[in-house]
This record gives C-alpha cells, sequence and structure tokens, in this order.
C-alpha cells in the first residue's frame, strides 16, 4: 500500500469517529436534556414504563452508531477498488 492511501485511510477513520463523537455527545445531551419532557408523553402515548422507554432510547443510539459506521465504510469501498477486482 502506497503512503498517499495510508494518509487517506488515517485521515478518513480520525475524521468519522470524530463525527461519531459528536453525534454521540449531541445525542445524550438532547436525551438528557429532554428526558424529563418526552419521557412522561412517550409513556402515556405508547403505554409503556420509564425501563422499557431507556431500552428503546439505548437499542435507537445503538443504531444509529452501527449505521453511521457502515455509512462511513460505504463511502471508502469505491477508492479501494475492490470491485474492479472481483470482476477479473
Amino acid at each position: 500500500m502506497d503512503y498517499g492511501k495510508i494518509i487517506f485511510f488515517r485521515n478518513f477513520f480520525v475524521r468519522a469517529f470524530i463525527i461519531g463523537v459528536v453525534f454521540a455527545l449531541f445525542y445524550f445531551i438532547v436525551t438528557y436534556a429532554f428526558w424529563d419532557t418526552w419521557a412522561s408523553w412517550a409513556t402515556h402515548v405508547f403505554k409503556t414504563d420509564e425501563k422499557e422507554l431507556g431500552r428503546v432510547v439505548l437499542m435507537f443510539l445503538s443504531s444509529c452508531a452501527w449505521f453511521s459506521y457502515f455509512f462511513f465504510s460505504c463511502q471508502v469501498w469505491p477508492s479501494i477498488g475492490w470491485p474492479e477486482r472481483c470482476a477479473d
């Protein structure tokens, strides 16, 4: 692997990590700030308790993390060149 590709991947993964941390902090702050406001509304509308609501929120946030991971990894596939290698 040449030096340019190594620098590209390093920069890509550092940026993806920083973007992931920013999104995680944003979701944590918004969830923590508005938990008392919307938790009572959500428990009333969806007929659930706060324990189950916490599970749903954690599942949603982990799904967002997986989605962002696969989104960023799919952006790098064309630069690797695997479609050309698989066509041979």
